[in-house]
């Protein structure tokens, strides 16, 4: 199999393990800049070059698409299904799950439980958009934020309202949540590949934040999780249509809850934390698929 992997940088350890695995099991694998990536769009005759060379005959594409290059990534990986090869996660997926609001109101519509979120445009709704919540802490997050992020606790009204008008100062659409206390700085990354959960650990935020993300300076290990947790990430995932995704869950007093869906999840934390060869598991899924 021909397997194509759009990623800016092949050193970095997510690219590195998925080239391994792939050739480890005898198949050609590339590693592709998306923004070295141009195309020709044209009815019957689509055509997508390389620096100054012709790709074609892709069997199946892993899309590692960064935040800062979401439109023109997702531009090159649609020109690529149009070709004919197959990926886990489309362009359409890819971007519902970069919108934050779009992924909620998604998962919201499937009835998946998650925290409470408001939306808002106009200052002049600020309290009412916040009375809508309860009282604080909230949680206000940038809409396209990764890593932790635009991501900031605010304690009082007084605090919220402040962080809303700095965020509507910037022209930055955000998110206001409620904080969950109970989950007390932790959450879980559960690797759903295909239809089932295949690693998840727990992360620790550090002392004094309340992000756990890895990148923020929090603690992760491997960790064993319900039935119900099981098939809530793997049902989040499949709400956005996605093959491969790193659900992010909350345990709180009603359950859990879907805190965020990540289409380009990192492999070296998960791989780190619970010693499962995470990248061979998404090899083996392009080889169930990719020939279907």
């Amino acid at each position: 199999m021909k397997i194509a992997i759009l990623s800016r940088n092949a050193r970095l350890y997510s690219t590195r393990r998925l080239v391994e695995a792939a050739r480890a099991r005898d198949h050609v694998v590339r590693v592709l800049d998306p923004l070295r990536c141009y195309m020709r769009i044209a009815p019957g005759a689509v055509q997508m070059r390389y620096k100054g060379k012709p790709l074609r005959d892709i069997d199946a594409v892993i899309p590692r698409i960064g935040t800062n290059t979401t439109f023109y990534g997702t531009a090159v990986l649609r020109q690529m299904e149009m070709m004919g090869a197959y990926t886990p996660n489309s362009s359409d997926a890819v971007l519902r799950a970069r919108d934050k609001l779009r992924c909620l109101q998604m998962l919201a519509a499937q009835g998946l439980d998650m925290p409470v979120t408001v939306f808002g445009d106009n200052p002049d709704d600020t309290d009412d958009v916040l009375a809508m919540l309860g009282d604080p802490p909230h949680v206000i997050k940038l809409n396209e934020g990764s890593q932790g992020t635009g991501v900031v606790l605010a304690e009082k009204r007084s605090a919220s309202q402040s962080v809303v008008e700095a965020f509507r100062g910037l022209y930055a659409n955000f998110l206001v949540q409620e904080f969950i206390g109970e989950a007390k700085g932790c959450d879980l990354r559960c690797f759903v590949v295909g239809n089932e959960v295949v690693a998840a650990m727990e992360r620790e935020a550090s002392a004094g934040e309340f992000r756990a993300n890895l990148h923020r300076g929090g603690t992760a290990h491997a960790v064993e999780l319900s039935e119900q947790e099981r098939q809530l990430a793997v049902r989040a995932a499949g709400a956005l249509g996605l093959g491969i995704a790193g659900v992010d869950l909350l345990r709180s007093a009603r359950g859990p809850l879907v805190l965020e869906v990540n289409a380009s999840p990192g492999l070296e934390g998960i791989e780190a934390a619970t010693g499962v060869d995470v990248s061979t598991c998404i090899i083996q899924h392009l080889e169930q698929h990719a020939c279907d």
